[in-house]
């Protein structure tokens, strides 16, 4: 971007899921915007996201679902593997009413990507801040070359550790207790683990198995955070793989290979860092017209796999309540309908939200063996708060 000035009606700050499925809704919508992402390419951080009900209602809204089903295979059945002693225990894993798949993560930006303009997302764009215009109260967004973008409304996407969440006035998110390795494991032959998810546990390790096809293996293993696993040693695949499978000791043979023959490049280790459930209940997500969305709204930790069928909800909610109130703006009000519709979203998203990032901080608790109270708390706040476990992909975000 060479320009030093520009104007934009709505800009979306981050290039990752979110950002770009509330381009593609509000496009939908007839509704232009430019995504700015600080990347030079597309990131697809975290290898494979598992899509419940809720994220492909989500997704058949946006217009992409048929063409993600053509690359993943259904998984009709789940299998819950208790690992004791090196032995395995069997016991049926409900995985709720509807459809669940296993998706390569570049495999939906892409699908998200071809359905936008090209000239519609800026590569290599980085905002370092954003303040509100003293006379109009617009946003004005600094990149880091220097470059002001003058906009009308500012959609921050920008992740967990976004600038506009801070800008908004959400809290710093915290880190957790656990931290989550992830792997494709690719067999030249079909693999042989059929079409289950399978999901094994031992003492505070858990390990969860998916195929995305009948070639392709995604896994994904959390374990109890050490110093290492915060330092420069968790980007290295030597430290992950070893890391990984001293935690897997005992686990079946096929699962230890699993780990073993997950080539370096398609291994990622990761802290898991989250928003508290309590804080999202106060938090202000708008700011004038500045308002958050996905991981910048909500980051959550992985155990109910809800983070990025959340963040494609947060969009389709956010295109349907601008649209709406844009078409009033036209014939006069146009900051205060934009910040209306904002509200409207917020209002509509942050219960739902709430739950979900409470459903997943008891399950995180429940499975910390470190320490007997926060398990107990964990297991007792599932038991008391959410009797049915899987009702959270009964959700359903309406129509775009």
């Amino acid at each position: 971007m060479n320009v030093s000035e520009q104007e934009q009606d709505i800009v979306i700050v981050g290039g990752g899921i979110c950002g770009l499925a509330t381009a593609l809704a509000l496009r939908r919508k007839g509704i232009k915007s430019m995504v700015l992402e600080r990347s030079e390419t597309l990131r697809a951080a975290g290898l494979g996201i598992i899509m419940q009900p809720n994220g492909w209602r989500a997704l058949d809204q946006l217009g992409v679902a048929a063409k993600l089903r053509q690359t993943c295979t259904e998984i009709p059945s789940g299998v819950f593997i208790s690992v004791a002693e090196g032995k395995c225990r069997e016991s049926e894993l409900p995985l709720g009413k509807g459809e669940l798949r296993c998706l390569k993560r570049m495999e939906l930006m892409k699908a998200l990507t071809e359905e936008l303009p090209v000239e519609s997302v800026y590569l290599g764009c980085r905002a370092v801040s954003i303040v509100l215009d003293p006379l109009t109260s617009n946003p004005l967004l600094q990149l880091h070359d220097g470059t002001l973008i003058k906009a009308k409304i500012v959609i921050g996407c920008d992740g967990v550790n976004s600038i506009i969440s801070k800008f908004v006035g959400v809290n710093s998110p915290k880190l957790f207790s656990r931290c989550a390795t992830r792997g494709f494991t690719y067999y030249e032959g079909a693999h042989s683990f059929g079409d289950k998810f399978r999901f094994y546990s031992s003492n505070d390790v858990t390990l969860g198995q998916l195929p995305v096809t009948d070639k392709l293996v995604y896994w994904f293993l959390t374990r109890v955070l050490t110093s290492q696993d915060l330092s420069d040693a968790r980007k290295d695949p030597t430290y992950i793989t070893k890391a990984s499978l001293e935690a897997i000791k005992g686990f079946p043979e096929e699962i230890v290979e699993l780990v073993k023959n997950t080539e370096p490049k398609a291994l990622y280790l990761t802290e898991l860092r989250y928003r508290a459930p309590w804080d999202l209940v106060r938090a202000k997500f708008r700011k004038g017209t500045v308002v958050v969305a996905g991981d910048a709204m909500h980051a959550m930790c992985p155990f109910i796999s809800q983070g990025g069928g959340a963040s494609l909800e947060d969009a389709v909610a956010l295109a349907r309540c601008l649209s709406e109130k844009l078409k009033q703006a036209t014939e006069g009000g146009g900051n205060r309908l934009v910040e209306e519709a904002l509200d409207e979203y917020v209002r509509e998203r942050r219960m739902r939200v709430f739950w979900l990032s409470l459903q997943t901080y008891f399950v995180g608790l429940a499975q910390d063996d470190t320490s007997k109270v926060k398990k107990a708390l964990g297991i007792a706040g599932l038991i008391l708060v959410f009797g049915d476990q899987r009702s959270h992909t009964d959700y359903d975000c309406g129509r775009l």
